[in-house]
């Protein structure tokens, strides 16, 4: 039996893990894909306090080794249910394990919705990217195109624009559905171009297979990198018996990441919150760490 168990391994979740250990509690992390979350995919992170930059594969890592130096345990296999068994949690995988635990973190994230272009996986992070504040800077004064056209895309490409020689917004509606603040912001700037009732149906290659732009029902939009905007998919429905959510799905948990069920805690991207950045992912994983063993030691 453990102490805690972790659901997901990215930042959040390998941050509750570390912070368990330190506490005297035994944590297993249990994650479906690979350890490091989507950060990993990143190729270059400058925005981590006190380390000029790294590969996001780097991080996670180095975060690995940490865990294992104290103590932490691990594995891949993809959790279906938490079931609450008086004062014991019971969390099932697909692969067919059982773990029993004291208290379980849920911090399994969020994936980025994308376009469903055939190869479209395999730019993600090499020509393909989500965020501006994380990947803006490698494309200094490139070209770049926003697909999307909602607030997040528009706040992308207020950044982007700040950057890049050109901004290309590719809206596949007739109109852009961001706040008209945003759109007013953004269309005044002379580096940016934006066009509606665009398809993007597919990506160009240079002669090397490296990311040159995108196909549409518009024609070819040659450039260095695309910014999908178009939305963050939660994937908390499994646990919504545990943990109410809101309207879109995510967690509806405050700051302190505890939840309406004794003994389950929420972390990270998962839960509902104005900021989605590695600092805020591990900033939730050291406090539904310390929620979970203060809830076990009897002090919450």
């Amino acid at each position: 039996m453990y102490d805690i168990v972790i659901v997901g391994g990215g930042p959040a979740g390998m941050t509750a893990a570390l912070y368990a250990q330190r506490n005297g509690k035994k944590a297993l992390v249990l994650e479906r894909h690979g350890f490091g979350g989507q950060i990993s995919y990143s190729p270059k992170v400058e925005n981590w306090p006190g380390t000029l930059h790294m590969s996001g594969n780097e991080f996670a890592t180095d975060f690995m080794a940490q865990l294992d130096a104290q103590g932490a345990e691990y594995e891949l296999e993809e959790v279906t249910e938490v079931l609450c068994n008086g004062d014991r949690r019971v969390v099932k995988t697909l692969e067919g394990s059982e773990y029993e635990a004291r208290a379980v973190v849920i911090a399994n994230g969020v994936k980025h919705r994308m376009l469903g272009l055939e190869g479209e996986e395999g730019f993600v992070g090499n020509g393909i990217s989500f965020c501006a504040v994380c990947d803006g800077d490698f494309y200094k004064n490139q070209v770049v195109c926003v697909a999307g056209g909602g607030n997040s895309a528009l706040q992308e490409a207020i950044l982007l624009a700040s950057k890049c020689r050109e901004v290309i917004m590719l809206q596949d509606l007739a109109f852009f559905t961001g706040e008209q603040k945003l759109q007013d912001i953004l269309f005044s700037k002379s580096n940016v171009r934006s066009y509606t009732e665009v398809v993007i149906q597919g990506i160009i290659q240079d002669e090397k297979g490296k990311f040159a732009g995108v196909k549409t029902n518009k024609g070819d939009f040659p450039c260095d990198g695309l910014f999908e905007a178009i939305g963050l998919i939660p994937e908390n429905e499994a646990y919504k018996e545990l943990a109410p959510l809101n309207e879109y799905g995510y967690f509806d948990s405050a700051e302190d990441c505890i939840t309406a069920t004794p003994g389950i805690f929420v972390a990270g991207d998962c839960r509902s919150k104005m900021i989605r950045q590695l600092t805020t992912a591990v900033a939730d994983g050291a406090s539904a760490a310390i929620a979970a063993c203060r809830y076990i030691d009897g002090l919450a």
